[in-house]
């Protein structure tokens, strides 16, 4: 794909503000930025209710005050000295990176610590020993500057053994983990001290290692760290890789006191904070599923608390996203929460797709490998690639529906189960009935291979935020049925951006029928209509976007800066 290798990039001009005057944003700044909101949102139905002139009136409102507290902030920094700047600058950081114990915290993470080690930077990365051995290996060119630092996995009684990530426990454990990970408390406080101390191991010199760390990345769930890292004077950052609507909808504690949401109806509604209207919301069933995120856990604490104090002990926030996608609420979310923000780029796997693409299947073991044969023996864009990530629940009643409606829909289809689900398929003769045009793999899938063939024209996913971005690395349009968290907010954006389309689902319980599922598989499939062209095209247009690597690179270049310049 020679789009993966672009070095193209694109200028966005700067908004110059006169005092006493709000400004309109010129043309060359991209459509996201002058209409807050306008990719995610219906038109339609905002001009019932505010006219374009004040809709984008509220996006300059903000753009201009976003860009006026960065410009004072920027100016500020200068001023603490023109010298110890030029110094700081010179020399490599040194970033510890800690993500939360599940893979789709962890993958991204360690996407940003390759990103910072390619300019030269020293990054330590923790977690538990037994995730650390299934990521996939540092490349040679960058294990000088990546260290690996496995901390032991706290015991906690009723987490089965081994369990060190969310993809080795039920949901309802999932609870039990969070209580492990607080674990983690003193054994990293101990490497802190001995990091600061002057003990950093091996490395010393040129790749930073030896020196105090100058930043540690945590995740949402660290409210128990910055508390630690205090006490050595090194500052935290929380990364969050949740996409932006839902950190906007989330808010802050003194948001959520001054209007207390404690029913799933309050979760549902726009939060008050949102300053404009706009269609995206929960659906009450996923609200009621949220309600748990404010009602303290097996672990003592509720994960809203987490966030809040993990977020109000971080002097900047970075947010897993990029102006191209979410410009509008870039400076909504930095006005919010009061602080600067940092962007990462979408941290897409660039190098395990160009892998993909030049991939022989030499290292292929006998599973892959007849995967791979019988997406060779497909027409091109024909297959819907169906998967719901290694932490989705699914239940029975999700599995017979998904079954009952792949086989209603006619299409072709690999679908990859997570072995804990196979038991639930059909035992009617589901295999046998689509034998030939759909195959189904339990256990574990090259998703990113699989994705990257030119058999694969569409991916019914759950719209987990990583699996968009590998699915949107090749420009394929999207079935979506999300199943719990940020997912719901995040298929409403995408379908209101026109790449895909949800699967209907009851309002109140969040069931779905094999005929509804059946229906929207043959409209995103049916490349000859007009409405399947459009999604095939916009989802292109992302892909266009997203494979723009160098531009989506600068965000890290922008970090940086943040980093040197902040606290």
């Amino acid at each position: 794909m020679s789009s993966l290798l672009s070095q193209e990039t694109i200028n966005i001009s700067r908004v110059t503000v006169s005092a006493g005057r709000v400004p309109s944003l010129p043309d060359s700044i991209p459509i996201s930025l002058r209409q807050i909101w306008i990719d995610i949102s219906s038109p339609s139905r905002l001009s019932r209710r505010r006219s374009e002139q004040d809709y984008r009136l509220s996006a300059a409102q903000l753009w201009r005050k976003h860009t006026c507290f960065q410009e004072a902030r920027a100016e500020a920094m200068a001023d603490a000295g023109e010298a110890t700047a030029t110094a700081r600058s010179s020399s490599p950081l040194h970033v510890v990176v800690f993500p939360w114990l599940a893979f789709g915290h962890i993958i991204p993470y360690m996407e940003l610590s390759e990103q910072l080690a390619r300019r030269g930077h020293a990054v330590t990365f923790v977690s538990a020993p037994r995730n650390l051995a299934r990521l996939r290996p540092v490349p040679d060119d960058l294990r000088a500057r990546i260290r690996l630092l496995p901390l032991p996995m706290p015991t906690v009684a009723g987490l089965p053994d081994g369990a060190e990530s969310t993809a080795d426990v039920p949901p309802e454990k999932g609870d039990l983990l969070k209580a492990a990970f607080d674990g983690f408390a003193a054994p990293f406080a101990g490497f802190l001290a001995g990091s600061c101390a002057g003990d950093g191991g091996d490395g010393e010199g040129t790749t930073g290692f030896g020196k105090k760390p100058d930043w540690i990345f945590v995740d949402f769930a660290h409210h128990w760290l910055p508390p630690i890292a205090e006490q050595h004077k090194v500052p935290c950052a929380l990364f969050s890789i949740f996409p932006a609507v839902f950190i906007a909808f989330a808010g802050t504690k003194a948001a959520n006191e001054a209007r207390p949401r404690v029913t799933a109806e309050d979760l549902a509604a726009q939060p008050p904070w949102i300053p404009f209207p706009t269609p995206i919301a929960h659906r009450l069933y996923e609200a009621e599923q949220m309600v748990y995120v404010f009602r303290p856990n097996a672990s003592g604490v509720c994960d809203a608390f987490r966030f809040w104090e993990t977020e109000r002990q971080c002097p900047l926030f970075i947010l897993r996203s990029c102006r191209e996608v979410d410009g509008a609420l870039c400076p909504l979310i930095a006005d919010l929460y009061g602080k600067p923000l940092a962007l990462s780029g979408l941290l897409a796997p660039y190098d395990a797709a160009r892998a993909a693409q030049e991939s022989g299947g030499e290292d292929d073991d006998e599973e892959s490998a007849s995967l791979m044969r019988w997406l060779d023996e497909q027409p091109a864009r024909s297959v819907l690639y169906v998967a719901f990530g290694s932490e989705a629940p699914l239940t029975a009643d999700n599995v017979r529906e998904l079954a009952a409606g792949l086989e209603l829909s006619g299409a072709r289809f690999l679908w990859a189960l997570r072995e804990a689900s196979a038991p639930l398929l059909p035992g009617d003769g589901f295999q046998e009935r689509v034998g030939g045009r759909g195959v189904v793999r339990a256990g574990w899938v090259p998703q990113v291979r699989v994705l990257a063939h030119g058999a694969v024209g569409a991916f019914l996913t759950h719209a987990g935020w990583s699996s968009l971005m590998e699915s949107f690395l090749f420009g394929h349009p999207l079935v979506m049925l999300p199943l719990f968290a940020d997912q719901g907010l995040t298929a409403r954006v995408m379908a209101a951006r026109g790449v895909g389309l949800e699967v209907p689902r009851d309002e109140r319980d969040g069931s779905f029928g094999r005929a509804d599922l059946a229906s929207t598989v043959r409209r995103v499939m049916a490349r000859e209509d007009e409405e399947g062209k459009a999604l095939a095209r916009n989802a292109r247009e992302f892909q266009e976007m997203l494979c723009d690597r160098a531009k989506q690179e600068e965000y890290v270049g922008e970090l940086v800066e943040h980093l040197r310049r902040l606290p």
